[in-house]
């Protein structure tokens, strides 16, 4: 089994992303899958288009993508995607899109096809703080997320998505307000490993019940 993890560079000033520094702390290998690390521009539809070649390239058979909520003091597992792009703040490519849709030939949302209630308990269970989301925004993170989840409604049906978000890292939170939230690195790429276990387990028992049928 073979899972792709993806991983944004930094923006919004900040010197680094905890989410691809959190994915390229992975192992090569985690509960028996190979782990592929993706990095990704946090530029609208550019993101996008690097996820696809990767995916074509690499044939995965799930694709769990990493970005970060600064502000937030848990895990976050997303559950739905919105065609929409509507932002105050600029990508990294200087783009500040407004009531635009992801895909003008997509539907208004789709939902996470990876065991997101299994994932959030499965990292509770390692004492990390997760939650479960119903909102992954209109920035790039959800247009990551809904370009996906397009992607395999279009080509890949067998291949799962879904979306984590995680908290700023501890060094981020240096120079912001007292009380701002932060998660060791450590924790967060802990934190990423029991929720692709959490994946592996239910993609196995999916194989297991339709040899049995």
């Amino acid at each position: 089994m073979k899972i792709m993890m993806t991983g944004f560079e930094p923006f919004g000033g900040e010197s680094m992303n905890p989410a691809l520094e959190a994915v390229r702390r992975l192992p090569d290998w985690v509960a028996g899958a190979e782990i592929v690390k993706v990095e990704l521009p946090t530029v609208y539809g550019r993101a996008g288009e690097v996820l696809e070649e990767a995916v074509r390239r690499e044939l995965p058979d799930a694709v769990l993508c990493v970005g970060q909520a600064g502000g937030r003091s848990g895990i976050l597992v997303e559950r739905v995607a919105i065609n929409l792009r509507d932002t105050k703040a600029p990508d990294n490519g200087g783009r500040q899109p407004v009531d635009e849709a992801v895909r003008e030939d997509g539907p208004a949302a789709y939902f996470s096809s990876v065991p997101v209630k299994r994932m959030v308990a499965a990292i509770r269970e390692a004492g990390i703080p997760a939650f479960l989301s119903y909102s992954a925004g209109t920035f790039v993170c959800n247009d990551i997320l809904y370009s996906l989840l397009h992607l395999i409604a279009r080509e890949r049906p067998a291949m799962k998505g879904g979306f984590i978000h995680v908290p700023y890292a501890t060094e981020q939170t240096v120079d912001k307000p007292s009380g701002t939230p932060g998660m060791e690195l450590g924790t967060i790429a802990r934190a990423l490993e029991r929720a692709i276990g959490a994946v592996v387990e239910a993609m196995a028992e999916e194989i297991t019940e339709k040899r049995n049928k």
